[in-house]
């Protein structure tokens, strides 16, 4: 069983910055592609930024300049920084990761998510 869990989300002041972790637990052989989601308050889910096993990333435009995607391979974890922050930024933030258990192909993998509240 893998699990991953978000952490990191809170209440920030417009302007503020947040960093976002999510990490991966269990039998894991290796993690592929790994992604940041957002929900915001009456919208559909939006992909927030992706990167890759290499180290690729790919960001949604709303993202590019103002959040940064990393990860830490040693310790199966994903980060989000997210700088000056805006209301429109306040969501549910979820990360998913493409999980290989054996050497064979992937299994996609959702954490529950983590709250970020911008305030003005």
């Amino acid at each position: 069983q893998v699990r991953l869990v978000e952490s990191g989300g809170g209440l920030v002041q417009s302007g503020g910055s947040l960093r976002l972790s999510c990490a991966a637990s269990g039998s894991i052989y290796s993690i592929d592609d790994m992604r940041w989601y957002r929900q915001t308050p009456g919208n559909e889910r939006e992909l927030v930024a992706e990167i890759t096993s290499s180290g690729d990333t790919v960001y949604a435009d709303f993202a590019k300049g103002r959040f940064t995607i990393s990860r830490d391979d040693a310790k199966n974890t994903v980060y989000l920084q997210i700088d000056s922050l805006k209301t429109e930024d306040t969501g549910v933030y979820r990360c998913n990761a493409e999980v290989r258990l054996t050497t064979m192909s992937t299994v996609p993998y959702w954490g529950h998510g983590t709250q970020v509240t911008v305030s003005s």
